[in-house]
């Protein structure tokens, strides 16, 4: 999400929204389909005990050509006359109700709202449950600041694009680089966000973005206004679209947002193949779809793609788009319509996305206190339990990258007196990153270790910046006097955010030597934090013999310090893990962020890009995490061999890899159950992360590996946790092919569940139809 920032704004339409009359106790929000008013009582779109889709009808046929073109952006008009309010579709809630957008603001009973980890934080806890819990909570709020009348139900939000360049500084609002990850936590998300789905309602409705093949935003001259991504049929069905294809048939999200961007030579948005055939089409979105804002504009006027605008208002509508964030449907539809581009129907279809979505949400159903929901307010904002769950999420988020010598965790008795140095050791608003709203309240790093020991505090850097080291000194005088010290360095929103994307990945400034004066200078432990939303080369601390503890915090949410200080000193037991490779700062000059391929090319000198096709050298891999704790992994059930029947029409085709198209995938003895024995041989209790790998046989298709499952398992010291690991054959063991078709390759291959290696051989038997 994002509006244009071009010279050439775009002017927008002054909505001047009608006031309803209605008469309303005082206070009251105003509302549709108002018992009370007379001229709306008897409509048929009002009555709910019709169907929708009849009452979407009923409420289109009533409307004027104007009225409907004007219903078809971001800022829809009143329709006094039929009862209608003015509503604003942008609203955002990417880890938290957030002020980003004209739908949500805070305020009066309202001024703030809770503020979990940033997504990419949440992401290393592998965690679906968490992923939903936190969607639940997320939408009793925003349900509750739409009941007193300061804010939507439609938000923007998840971003599940796939972080597939690290410099990307959008990367942090996303789940990470890998498909399967990706797609978990967006159908997660969406699922918590929109409610169980009771009678087809939603509790909010949530969007998938930014579809697709979109994750660059400005780098070297190129930005994601002119970016054509060049994409292969190979990447865009094992990659990209991967996880927007599992937030429509998995996670039933309300609404798929197109990007910016062009994709192979068509704006996303204009483009039918995308739009129409496939989100519609083949995957059935049950919703609408919306433009990134000025997005159609940003077509003309930017990327020049049609002659005028009446024709880019056109091909956006027959290419399937629903809602326009921004003005230029309400400028040039009219136009489009009486040059006979489009026809009125064209827009009735998109109106019916759109009304129907409002009506899944209760928006024509009257009073909104008697509707599910209608009870939450303001008591229900900021709660115990849901500052709570912010704790626990930043928990759970925290990736021990490095533990030499065992010195964490440190001992309130044995460090009595504790170090805090560095930019981030005393943030509040970096915390939460970005696309957030106000938080109920922080605990900063410095604030969290306060809790458990006394504290020296040193900022040493004025911010992430870190362009001068005057302040140094001080810094070294707090490292020789305190038994241990904590350095909490990185990034934030002035280095990475949209707009910006990174030039590298090193610590900004002067933060490299500040990390490594300190460690010289201190007489006990050094730990070392990373607060940051992408990875960053940290190779220097790895190699330092005075850095024996290395944490990377993403940006951890309101309670992100409190998170901290309780990793630190052993209350949590760490479990996050990578949910993205952390490259060192030499990869970057082989790598270009505009070249899309995921797969390496040997010919080029091209590496190929994360942990499923880049082999060569890291700082951290993907998944890496440590804990407190050791964990061992023994297979108790492991299937060796299993048969895929191929049913084909044509005797000559090749039975080395089956089109999963052409195969018996309904068969329930193609999932395979494993049972995996994790045994906790610490001291302490903790909570492990079984991570299920698979590595399919040589082929040109053939990634070096991909995650196919992941498995949260509670385990007490010196306890032992059964696993039971699902397997599917069609699902997990599928390949795609240069031509974008999944297939099953026969032969044998190597899963790696935890660090246990296992071999399944896949047999492909044909049977030939006459």
């Amino acid at each position: 999400m994002g509006c244009r920032n071009d010279k050439r704004q775009v002017v927008a339409i002054v909505v001047v929204l009608l006031s309803v009359t209605v008469s309303l106790s005082e206070g009251r929000v105003p509302f549709a389909c108002d018992p009370r008013n007379g001229v709306t009582r008897g409509l048929k779109f009002c009555r709910t005990n019709v169907p929708i889709h009849v009452r979407v009808q009923d409420l289109i046929a009533r409307l004027s050509l104007a009225e409907k073109i004007r219903l078809v952006v971001n800022n829809a008009i009143a329709v006094p006359r039929l009862g209608i309010q003015g509503y604003e579709w942008w609203s955002e809630a990417l880890h938290g109700v957030s002020n980003v957008g004209p739908g949500t603001r805070f305020g009066g009973p309202f001024p703030a709202a809770t503020m979990f980890p940033q997504v990419i934080s949440t992401a290393a806890s592998f965690n679906q449950s968490l992923w939903r819990e936190i969607g639940r909570v997320v939408s009793d709020e925003a349900r509750a600041m739409y009941n007193g009348g300061q804010a939507g139900l439609t938000y923007w939000s998840p971003n599940v694009n796939i972080f597939r360049d690290p410099r990307w500084g959008r990367g942090q609002e996303t789940p990470g680089e890998d498909p399967t990850l990706a797609a978990k936590y967006a159908a997660s998300y969406v699922r918590g966000l929109q409610g169980d789905g009771a009678g087809n309602r939603l509790k909010v409705a949530a969007c998938c973005k930014h579809y697709t093949a979109y994750d660059l935003d400005n780098w070297n001259g190129v930005d994601r206004f002119h970016f054509n991504a060049k994409v292969s049929k190979q990447d865009l069905e094992d990659t990209y679209d991967v996880p927007f294809k599992a937030c429509v048939l998995e996670g039933q999200v309300a609404s798929v947002m197109c990007s910016y961007n062009q994709v192979n030579g068509k704006p996303t948005c204009a483009d039918p193949d995308l739009l129409r055939n496939t989100i519609r089409g083949q995957w059935r979105l049950n919703g609408y779809i919306v433009s990134d804002c000025d997005s159609v504009g940003v077509f003309y006027d930017n990327q020049h793609y049609t002659r005028t605008p009446e024709e880019a208002a056109a091909e956006a509508i027959k290419a399937g788009l629903d809602l326009d964030c921004g003005p230029f449907l309400a400028i040039h539809t009219d136009a489009a319509i009486r040059k006979g581009l489009i026809s009125e129907n064209d827009l009735n279809l998109a109106l019916a996305n759109l009304i129907t979505v409002q009506m899944r949400l209760g928006m024509f159903d009257g009073e909104p206190s008697a509707q599910p929901y209608g009870n939450l307010g303001p008591r229900d904002v900021c709660t115990p339990a849901h500052q709570q769950l912010a704790l626990e999420a930043a928990r759970e988020s925290i990736v021990l990258l490095q533990n030499k010598g065992n010195s964490l965790p440190l001992s309130p008795t044995r460090h009595r007196l504790v170090g805090v140095i560095g930019p981030n050791s005393d943030a509040t608003v970096t915390m939460i990153g970005n696309y957030a709203g106000l938080a109920c309240g922080y605990t900063t790093p410095v604030q969290g270790i306060a809790r458990y020991v006394k504290t020296a505090h040193q900022v040493g850097c004025r911010n992430v910046a870190c362009r001068g080291n005057e302040l140094f000194g001080a810094a070294e005088t707090v490292a020789r006097e305190v038994d241990a010290t904590v350095l909490v360095m990185g990034l934030d929103q002035s280095i990475e955010a949209e707009t910006r994307d990174r030039v590298g990945l090193l610590l900004p400034g002067f933060q490299q030597e500040l990390v490594g004066r300190v460690a010289r200078a201190a007489r006990g432990p050094v730990i070392l934090v990373i607060m940051s939303g992408g990875p960053v080369d940290v190779s220097f601390a790895v190699k330092d013999p005075k850095i024996s503890g290395i944490l990377w915090a993403g940006y951890p949410g309101q309670a992100g310090g409190t998170a901290i200080a309780d990793v630190i000193f052993g209350t949590s037991n760490p479990g996050g893990r990578l949910p993205m490779t952390w490259y060192p700062e030499s990869y970057l000059a082989k790598v270009p962020m505009t070249n899309m391929d995921m797969r390496a090319n040997p010919a080029t000198g091209y590496p190929g890009r994360t942990y499923r096709f880049y082999k060569g050298p890291v700082v951290f891999p993907f998944g890496h995490g440590l804990s407190y704790s050791r964990f061992r992994h023994t297979l108790a059930l492991a299937p060796k061999q299993v048969s895929v029947l191929q049913a084909l029409t044509n005797s000559t085709l090749s039975s080395k890899a089956v089109r999963v198209s052409h195969a018996n995938c309904d068969d329930e003895a193609l999932e395979m159950e494993f049972h995996v024995d994790v045994q906790n041989e610490g001291s302490m209790d903790g909570t492990h992360t079984l991570l299920v790998f698979s590595k399919p046989p040589p082929g040109k298709w053939a990634a070096i590996k991909h995650l196919v499952g992941f498995h949260k398992a509670h385990v007490p010291a010196g306890s032992n946790q059964r696993v039971q690991v699902r397997v599917h054959v069609c699902k997990h063991l599928s390949v795609v092919d240069q031509f974008g078709i999944r297939r099953i390759p026969s032969g044998e291959h190597e899963l790696h569940i935890g660090d246990v290696k296992h071999s399944v051989s896949v047999q492909t038997l044909q049977q030939i139809k006459h």
